[in-house]
């Protein structure tokens, strides 16, 4: 007897269903049992549930055991969990620099944007969140795009493309989830899956785990841990996938920003290039030596010096070119120098700062719909002494410092104006009076400054790790900083005292630092108040209202603020506004003498 074709379609489907219909009933199970883990982007805020907060520890999300992730964190800021109508919303994506290490949010595109975009739209309730971390390339930033996409941005923020290499999931990495780009994909698309968590946690269970992570103890640096492939030249297959992974990972990353109609302002990116040598370089020879000491003897003319360069970028040694640009600088020849510096980091194996392709790749892109381009290299080049990027910008090999981070946070600040894509600025803030109230405290300058001093203390700065170098601690804001660095303070802790300290001695840095806590815990009802009554006393009628309203927002009967509101609205000749808060205290207090007085005056 024979089965019909349709008995024997249905019997084909029933066939296939059943282990499809199996891995569906264990996936419930395995997450009605509890099992394994999921971590958001986002979490509530347990004391004030209205705000969310990127989650710190959410690179662990990358990893089947917490306990090989790096001790990388994003910092604590908070944004609302529903968009005000008011609300303008960035978000900031990318690696340490984006992140502001060593100093901190302050120092961070987020930071300093905020503060300085919260004076330019008084009126508008301003969150720019930083979802950025150490470590971390493309990768993360396309696995981060869906949720940050749900919280409604306004526009993002990218600065990436030195982790590439060696950043979590980059191919030369310790931290590499799979052999090529598809898989890693796949891999970003099942980890949250609880049968793909005990597929790897059986797999663990058979096998050991990599021995180069392991042996590594958690006194070491992030930068001692993750590089596994420790040269890479440019003609490499390494050097090729992690410059294609950068150029497809923006595509994606791109078109879901374009087609949830997200402006995105991406910047090209900067690093040390004239004091910071090679980590790793391949030999030169005898005639190129030859070459280099015969220019260092002053025999450098622009003709020779140009023949010379072309003999040393043939050679492709990093160190060459290197001492080559060190010689051209020396002699004032501080554009053929850079091509050499260029040339120097090009082609340095070790590949902790990006190569040339990554900001060509960037340029490229900011054609696409909707791309903003923000000329940060530029910006920095502009900035340096000789148009050459050196200690007078960056820290070590990357990472800016405060005066760095200052020209990357002021380029995109223009760059967001003049899109116009938030209209008109209200309040402009100058370049120059931004660079006189940054967002950053002195304490947190001494505690950066000892991070990288730790950093330069072990690989690829040294060849073995040594006894850090600190600055000596002479100040009270150095002892607080040191003590930070030794987790014996934290940040509040730092604002805490910087307010106290200031009161009645430094006006500025006093009403910065009420500004900042308020900012940093914006459901503290004593923080807002604190800020808004300082800058209502030193007639910052503009900025105040912002932390009055914030009272306002956690405790709605607050009369000393609405009248302290009411009078911000009255000097600026907002007068229904300063009715309506009145009015409003008037509800709560019907015979308060203030209200009535000053309704009388207005009419009322």
């Amino acid at each position: 007897m024979t089965m019909s074709n349709s008995k024997r379609l249905i019997f084909t489907l029933i066939t296939l269903s059943i282990p499809i219909l199996f891995f569906v009933v264990l996936e419930f199970a395995l997450r009605l049992a509890g099992y394994g883990k999921s971590m958001p982007l986002f979490i509530e805020n347990p004391p004030a549930p209205q705000y969310l907060l990127p989650r710190p520890d959410v690179v662990k999300r990358y990893f089947s055991d917490p306990e090989l992730a790096p001790n990388v964190t994003i910092e604590t800021n908070f944004f609302l969990k529903d968009k005000p109508s008011d609300g303008i919303r960035i978000f900031v994506q990318g690696g340490s620099t984006a992140a502001g290490f060593p100093y901190g949010f302050g120092a961070s595109i987020a930071g300093m944007l905020d503060y300085r975009l919260k004076q330019s739209f008084p009126d508008n309730h301003v969150e720019v969140i930083n979802t950025a971390l150490s470590a971390v390339n493309s990768y993360t930033i396309l696995d981060f795009v869906d949720e940050i996409i749900e919280q409604q941005p306004d526009a993002v923020l990218i600065y990436a493309g030195h982790n590439e290499f060696l950043g979590v999931l980059g191919v030369g990495s310790n931290y590499t989830a799979a052999g090529s780009r598809g898989a890693t994909l796949l891999y970003l698309k099942l980890k949250d899956l609880r049968i793909f968590q005990l597929m790897q946690k059986l797999y663990a269970w058979f096998s050991l785990p990599d021995e180069a992570i392991l042996s590594e103890t958690n006194a070491r640096t992030m930068m001692a841990k993750v590089a596994k492939h420790k040269n890479i030249p440019v003609d490499s297959e390494l050097f090729s996938q992690g410059v294609s992974q950068f150029d497809a990972n923006l595509d994606l990353i791109l078109a879901k920003y374009q087609n949830a109609n997200i402006p995105v302002f991406i910047s090209t990116i900067a690093s040390n290039l004239s004091d910071q040598a090679p980590f790793s370089s391949a030999e030169y020879s005898t005639d190129i030596e030859n070459l280099l000491n015969d220019l260092t003897d002053g025999n450098a003319d622009i003709q020779r010096a140009k023949s010379a360069l072309e003999k040393v970028v043939a050679e492709q040694s990093a160190d060459a070119s290197f001492k080559f640009g060190k010689v051209l600088q020396s002699q004032g020849l501080h554009e053929l120098a850079k091509e050499a510096y260029v040339n120097a980091k090009q082609h340095d194996l070790l590949r902790f700062r990006a190569p040339v392709e990554m900001n060509q790749i960037i340029r490229k892109k900011s054609a696409n719909v909707g791309v903003h381009l923000v000329e940060v290299q530029k910006a920095m080049k502009q900035a340096a002494k000789n148009g050459v990027i050196g200690n007078d910008l960056m820290l070590e090999h990357l990472h800016p410092n405060i005066d760095g981070y200052f020209v990357i946070a002021d380029a995109f600040y223009n760059e967001l104006r003049t899109s116009n894509i938030f209209g008109e600025f209200p309040r402009p803030i100058s370049s120059f009076n931004a660079r006189l109230e940054l967002p950053v405290f002195d304490a947190e300058l001494y505690w950066g400054e000892a991070k990288i001093a730790a950093l330069m203390a072990d690989y690829p700065f040294q060849s073995s790790p040594q006894q850090p170098q600190f600055k000596p601690q002479i100040t009270w804001s150095d002892r607080l900083g040191f003590a930070a660095y030794k987790k014996r303070a934290d940040w509040l802790t730092i604002a805490s005292e910087t307010l106290r300290r200031s009161q009645g001695k430094d006006l500025n840095t006093q009403l910065k630092a009420a500004k900042l806590l308020s900012d940093a815990v914006p459901y503290n009802e004593q923080y807002a108040y604190q800020a808004g009554m300082l800058l209502m006393q030193n007639k910052r009628w503009l900025e105040a209202p912002r932390y009055l309203k914030r009272v306002l927002d956690i405790n709605e009967e607050n009369t000393n603020a609405m009248l302290a509101l009411a009078h911000a609205y009255s000097v600026q000749q907002r007068l229904d506004l300063t009715k309506q808060w009145l009015q409003k205290v008037l509800k709560i207090s019907p015979n308060n003498p203030t209200a009535l007085k000053v309704l009388k005056q207005l009419g009322q």
